[in-house]
């Protein structure tokens, strides 16, 4: 089965201008004579993606994370390695990829401001080629399954900013992209927004088969829609697996909250940090590299009656945090 997204020791760097220290004669130097610095943005980068698979594309600001998405685009050429997308090679066959592809960008809008979301919706489908009989049904069809009826005919501006969301992810799908690119499509919006948005997503990608790559900095994007997710650094692979897994991989952590009969409870042990403690109730932070969780149960046990007990992951950002900064402690090391 072909891949819908191929990168091979994919590499990409730029030549900056670095400006000088000092007063006027060194930004006098800066003028007559620029110095210059190249930065590796994309450093031998590999990774696959099936169709139909929804994976989330993270990293810190400076990863490298807009650099790659350029080049799967075929905005930008790569200096080094070979990529594929959809079996195209973007930089090559950048007409071909756009009418296969589909973005949404929540800083960005496609709609146009002044006009209802409709008027946009038939712009796309004479723009993408698309049977105007075709296209008519698909609009319907997409206008139904994301609950916007009463809002495609009201002005962009009049819209809030879940509803336009909404319809700026319809006019992503008019044309039934196979691959559609996702860059913060919840950012602004309220919580009841965003589960909407994540459904809607999650919902179109798994009846239509659609792959997804998703950047965001909102961990409940990742959750909520996507099952894989690919962290790089310093336009290096730093992790590509399941959410599950990059929590196991990365923090040997777990909280748990202990309800007993005891007031309070004294757990003076390695590993385990006191996050809490109230009333019947403590709640504890343990490293089961350290100390397993039934040496903390045993523990509680020998001071009073343990009525329930609570296990929980640590949430997700906390993870990535951690995984940062073990790249960051490896890179400074080296």
């Amino acid at each position: 089965m072909q891949s819908a997204v191929e990168l091979n020791e994919l590499s990409k760097s730029f030549t900056v201008r670095r400006a000088r220290r000092g007063g006027a004669a060194a930004r006098f130097l800066d003028l007559v004579h620029a110095r210059t610095e190249t930065v590796l943005a994309v450093d031998r980068l590999s990774f696959s993606i099936a169709p139909g698979e929804r994976v989330a594309f993270i990293g810190p600001n400076g990863a490298g994370k807009s650099t790659t998405l350029k080049m799967l685009a075929g905005i930008l050429q790569p200096d080094a390695g070979d990529v594929r997308v959809l079996g195209l090679v973007p930089a090559r066959q950048r007409t071909q990829l756009a009418f296969q592809i589909g973005t949404v960008f929540g800083q960005r809008s496609q709609l146009w401001y002044q006009l209802p979301p409709r008027d946009t919706f038939t712009l796309l489908g004479s723009v993408f080629e698309v049977d105007p009989r075709v296209h008519g049904r698909r609009v319907e069809a997409l206008v139904s399954a994301f609950g916007v009826e009463a809002l495609v005919d009201t002005p962009v501006r009049q819209l809030s900013l879940g509803e336009r969301m909404r319809c700026e992810i319809i006019a992503s799908l008019l044309h039934s992209p196979r691959l559609l690119f996702l860059d913060e499509p919840t950012i602004g919006l309220d919580v009841s927004a965003k589960a909407v948005i994540r459904d809607l997503l999650r919902a179109e990608s798994e009846r239509d088969r659609i792959t997804l790559l998703l950047t965001s900095h909102d961990t409940g994007d990742m959750e909520s829609v996507c099952d894989r997710v690919i962290v790089i650094h310093h336009g290096r692979l730093l992790w590509d697996g399941s959410l599950d897994g990059l929590r196991r991989g990365y923090l040997k952590r777990k909280r748990v909250t202990l309800w007993t009969e005891a007031d309070h409870l004294d757990l003076e042990m390695p590993g385990v940090r006191l996050l809490s403690s109230k009333l019947h109730r403590t709640d504890v932070e343990i490293a089961f590299d350290t100390t397993p969780l039934g040496h903390v149960v045993d523990a509680v046990a020998k001071q009073t009656l343990i009525r329930d007990v609570a296990i929980e992951d640590p949430p997700l950002d906390e993870v990535i945090r951690a995984l940062y900064a073990k790249a960051e402690g490896r890179r400074t090391a080296s």
